[in-house]
């Protein structure tokens, strides 16, 4: 035990252990110091003061470790004594505490703390280890006597906590109490745990810390009791298979199981049936539709478990009895819930499963409508209002018992559709009509009972009112009201409920005509010609508003005569006052009035008289007109009567149509010549007479026509466009355009009928004939000879000068004579069209073949003034376009192998389309077979000097066999042959050693009525040659060999793939520089 001296010093070997350093005030560091002793010591100065740490282990194993503070220090020791205990000491100002731990012989993990004063013993120790309990016990701590604190404070309590999961895991509370010894149960079997304990101060709530931790391990035991053996599939109803899973084995692996049943004898005696290790067992030769009773124990070498509980298995039963008639539990419009009963003589254990099946007597029998264990079932889908028949059969594994009887039920009917609208029977009378219906078309699978009648009167529909309800289809709705509208409907019921409403029918109720109105009166004063009326509505409405008034007049003769005139209608409308015109100045006249609504005309008022005041001349009779010239006409008219006023002067309207007439002449004669007008052209012509009471009404037009005369000049004259050019057609060749229009539209845009380098196309438009038709035309070229066509207004003129200028215009002429010409319009001749060139074939493969025409560049622009059109033959014998443009080469690609094609070319430019060359015919060759792939070589075993090259095979092309051609190499020798056939594999002889061979592969089409077709080679494979050092059977090598002679020529794809390094080395360094020295 190590000595403490009060100055804190601590002397061994004759000095003092450790050394003072005298640092700046200031500064911060730390010094560490193994002294010769053995000691460890680290000094640490901070702001204010100095902190010593000493560590040093001593001969005899202990290990202590001084620390000094401010003003202080504090010693803590370790010590593993030769007894197995470790004890620990702390000392610090006023005192030394003592911890010793010890683990006893006997298990137990007892601590020893000695604290200021006194000593106390705090042991956990665990007794009576079993497999689910223990049994902990402790000793409480000691109390300290220094510090004033009585004896006789309130007891101290305890709490336990356990862990399963190790020393640091989580400890969950097993005990509080004030008891020192506690039973732990419920414990894992074969498990490890770790118990410590805590004391707690309640009443001055102050916890200790919790104890070292005790481990313990709890003993095995025997297996925790299995759950019960459950049925299996396979059983039958002489056997069942018993299925079970292993419990827990408490540390000890479950060696066997015991199986007892009570022999299906129920008297509670359980005899073993099995026992071994499997989990599974087969009982025989058993008792249909009995039950069995069997329990399981479980057996380790701990002993065995309990038995698990009683299980009652049931073997399977026989075939089911038929069952009862389903029973309807509630039916409606679509479906039916039937129900039935499990079969009596079927054990409840047993699993019975039910067929239903129905009848719809449709012809088809009964068909499944359920399959399952329940006892009801819903049928949906059903046709209301019929009648179905249904059984039921039950089955389980043994088999299916026979159908019960049928039972037949009956849907429920549906509600019926809605009656159709009704309409009206006979006449609609004023204060009554006769109503009809027709009966729904679908009554919903029942009769209908009665039909409900609704009314209502407006056509707002908002308040119906019953009418009828019965079962009669017509109805007479009486009580209405005249010039009324009304709304009916209807529905019906029947046994399936009431139908949807039908659509409503709008009835008006005639009216009935009004009453007399009083006598019109007149506004204003009357004026010569019209008289202005007003009037009121009639009292009597008769039920209809009023729509029309009609006004009649009477004329009467001059003031003081009794002469009497025809009645006539002068005003129909439904304003309430009118103008009556066109009445003589100076007449009486008797007015009248009626009213009328939809019924009718009303009764006339009574007379109302007016006479009418002086007025203007009345209308001239028509003009006659006469025709000097076909320029001048001469019109001439008489009076009419002046109506009491002199005519001062006539006014005369000439215009072309009756909207334009203007005044040509205004005066007192009766006649007068119209000069300046047009040959054959329709006038109308109107006269108006004027006295001083007013103008009066020009007479009626009268319609005159010049007579005619030589045609005007021909105007717009144009030559006629390309589109213009293909749809004109001669009678000579009309059939042959319409032969040539027919040609698809995707196809090359068909020539002009004409040549435009000698033809030149002219329209014109028509001039006017004045009156007589045009019978031909003269078309004037200069220097040539006029041309007279007949009455068109377009014409090709043929056979002129190519690339030639022509000044033409164009003379109308009719019976009359001939018109003056039209102004010259000047046309110039297209040159000539080029000619097709000869076409080439200057390369061909069997899918393509390179055309070639003319001279020129392989590729041209687009404004090249000449260009191509080439076409080939399709299939229905039909040239289609492959190329149109300037070049003068193109590859026509995607044909087949061995056959023959036909094409021709044509050149256009400006001046048109050239002709068609002559076909051309040029056929594809035949297709070489395909390259193979690397062939595989081989040594044979057992046999050096032979080695054996397979390759893949290539199927044959179109019927034509494929053969091989085999070729090898020794050395640097040349390539020589050494197998043709059919084969895939050749198998070489005759190998020399210490010599490499190169082989390739061949394909060879066979053709039928052609020479062979050889494909391109295979790569080459290289055979190494055997090494001594290798064994008989050697490897042969796909490709250069890695031993090959370094002075070797490279080969091909060697020089190819050397390139391309270089290339990409040389590009990565061009594009390092420009970005390293150009871009930044």
């Amino acid at each position: 035990m190590d000595e403490v001296l009060a100055t804190e010093q601590r002397r061994y070997g004759g000095g003092v252990g450790y050394r003072t350093e005298e640092v700046l005030a200031t500064g911060h560091y730390r010094t560490e110091e193994v002294l010769a002793t053995g000691q460890r010591r680290c000094l640490l100065q901070d702001r204010g003061g100095v902190c010593y740490r000493t560590e040093e282990v001593f001969a005899t194993g202990q290990r202590r470790c001084l620390l000094q503070d401010r003003g202080g220090g504090c010693y803590r020791t370790e010590e593993v004594l030769a007894t197995g205990q470790r004890r620990c000491w702390l000392q610090d100002s006023g005192g030394v505490c003592y911890r010793t731990e010890e683990v006893l012989a006997t298990g137990q993990r007892r601590c020893l703390l000695q604290d200021r004063g006194g000593v106390g013993y705090r042991t956990a120790e665990v007794t009576d280890i079993q497999a689910k309990g223990a049994v902990l016990s402790w000793v409480a701590p000691s109390r300290a006597e220094g510090e004033g604190v009585s004896p006789s404070l309130e007891p101290l309590s305890y709490d336990v906590s356990i862990s399963y999961s190790g020393k640091d895991g989580k400890y969950t509370s097993m005990y509080s109490g004030e008891q020192l010894s506690v039973t732990l149960e419920d414990l894992r079997p074969a498990t490890d745990y770790h118990v410590r304990v805590l004391a707690v101060c309640s009443g001055q709530c102050l916890r200790g810390s919790p104890s070292e931790a005790v481990a313990f391990t709890t003993r095995s035991c025997e297996p925790d009791p299995p759950c019960p053996p459950r049925k299996a599939s396979g059983s039958k109803s002489s056997t069942l298979v018993l299925q079970w899973k292993a419990p827990c084995d408490n540390g000890s692996k479950i060696q066997n199981y015991t199986l007892q049943w009570d022999e299906g004898k129920g008297t509670g005696g359980y005899e073993q049936c099995y026992y071994g290790p499997q989990k599974q067992y087969r009982v025989t030769k058993l008792s249909p539709a009995s039950r069995y009773s069997f329990r399981l124990a479980a057996k380790n070498d701990m002993g065995i478990s309990e038995f698990s509980e009683t299980v009652d298995l049931y073997t399977s039963c026989s075939v089911p009895s038929p069952p009862l008639p389903p029973e309807l539990v509630k039916a409606g419009v679509t479906w039916l819930c039937l129900t039935w009963q499990r079969p009596s003589t079927s054990p409840k254990e047993d699993d019975i499963f039910y067929s239903l099946e129905m009848d719809e007597d449709e012809g088809y029998g009964f068909q499944p409508s359920y399959d399952g264990d329940e006892l009801s079932c819903t049928v949906k889908n059903l046709h209301r209002s019929t009648k179905y028949k249904f059984r039921v059969a039950a089955y389980n594994t043994e088999g299916k018992s026979n159908p019960s009887q049928v039972a037949e039920f009956t849907t429920c009917p549906d509600r019926p559709g809605g009656p159709c609208r009704p309409v009206i029977r006979g006449r609609v009378l004023p204060n009554s009509f006769r109503l009809a219906w027709e009966p729904p078309k679908d009554n919903g699978g029942a009769e209908v009972t009665k039909y409900v009648v609704e009314i209502s009167e407006g056509l707002s529909g908002v308040s119906w009112e019953l009418a009828y309800s019965g079962p009669a289809m017509e109805h007479v709705c009486e009580g209405l009201k005249p010039g009324h509208s009304y709304q009916t409907r209807v529905y019906c019921m029947s046994e399936g409920g009431q139908s949807p409403l039908s659509e409503t029918l709008q009835v008006q109720t005639p009216a009935v005509p009004p009453g007399q109105c009083q006598p019109p009166r007149v506004v204003g004063k009357p004026k010569a010609r019209e008289v202005q009326l007003r009037w009121g509505p009639p009292c009597v409405g008769g039920g209809s508003p009023v729509s029309v008034y009609s006004v009649e007049v009477c004329g009467a003769g001059p003031q003081g005569s009794t002469g009497q005139e025809e009645v006539r209608e002068v005003y129909q409308g439904s304003e309430v006052d009118c103008t009556v015109g066109s009445l003589l100045p100076g007449r009486t006249y008797s007015f009248r009035l009626r009213a009328a609504n939809k019924a009718g005309y009303g009764p006339l008022s009574e007379h109302c008289e007016v006479t009418m005041g002086p007025g203007a001349p009345e209308p001239c009779k028509a003009p006659h007109i006469t025709c000097k010239s076909p320029t001048v006409a001469v019109v001439s008219w008489e009076a009419p009567a002046c109506n009491g006023g002199v005519i001062s002067e006539y006014r005369v309207e000439w215009g072309a149509a009756q909207g334009t007439m203007q005044v040509c002449f205004s005066g007192a004669s009766l006649t007068h010549e119209v000069k300046g007008l047009l040959p054959a052209t329709n006038y109308f012509c109107r006269v108006q007479a004027v006295n001083v009471a007013g103008v009066g009404l020009f007479s009626e037009a009268v319609l005159c026509q010049t007579p005619p005369s030589v045609p005007a000049a021909v105007s717009s004259v144009h030559a006629l466009k390309e589109a213009e050019l293909r749809g004109y057609h001669t009678s000579t060749d009309q059939e042959e355009e319409e032969e040539e229009g027919e040609e698809e539209e995707d196809g090359p845009r068909t020539p002009p009928l004409y040549s435009p380098s000698t033809c030149l196309a002219v329209g014109w438009e028509p001039p006017c004939d004045h009156g007589a038709e045009i019978s031909s035309y003269l078309i004037d070229l200069g220097e040539r000879q006029s041309i007279s066509v007949g009455p068109v207004t377009k014409y090709i003129i043929q056979h002129l000068q190519p690339d030639t200028s022509y000044r033409i215009r164009i003379q109308a002429l009719n019976n009359l004579g001939s018109g003056p010409f039209s102004h010259t319009f000047k046309l110039k001749t297209k040159p000539l069209p080029p000619q097709p060139p000869r076409l080439e074939c200057t390369a061909f493969s069997h899918q393509t073949l390179r055309l070639k025409w003319g001279d020129g560049p392989a590729k041209a622009t687009p404004s090249d003034a000449l260009q191509y059109q080439l076409q080939t033959e399709d299939k229905r014998g039909r040239f289609v376009s492959l190329y149109r443009g300037p070049c003068h080469t193109h590859k026509v690609q995607r044909l087949n192998e061995c056959t023959s094609y036909m094409f021709r070319i044509q050149a256009f430019n400006e001046a048109g389309q050239g002709p068609f060359s002559t076909v051309y015919t040029f056929t594809t060759p035949r297709s070489p077979p395909a390259p193979i792939k690397a062939p595989r070589v081989e040594r044979v075993e057992d046999m050096s000097s032979v080695c054996e090259v397979s390759w893949e095979p290539l199927l044959p092309m179109k019927g034509d066999p494929i053969i091989y051609t085999v070729q090898s190499m020794m050395g640097n020798s040349e390539y020589k042959q050494v197998y043709k056939g059919s084969a895939t594999s050749y198998q070489m002889p005759g190998l020399q050693p210490n010599s490499e061979y190169r082989f390739r592969v061949c394909a060879i089409r066979q053709c039928q009525d052609a020479p062979e077709l050889s494909g391109p080679y295979s790569p080459t494979v290289t055979l190494s040659p055997q090494r001594s050092e290798l064994s008989a059977g050697s490897v042969s090598s796909v490709g250069p060999r890695a031993g090959a002679d370094p002075a070797r020529p490279l080969t091909d794809e060697q020089w190819a793939a050397l390139i391309i390094m270089l290339c990409a080395v040389i590009s990565i360094l061009i594009a390092f520089i420009i970005q390293y020295f150009v871009i930044k």
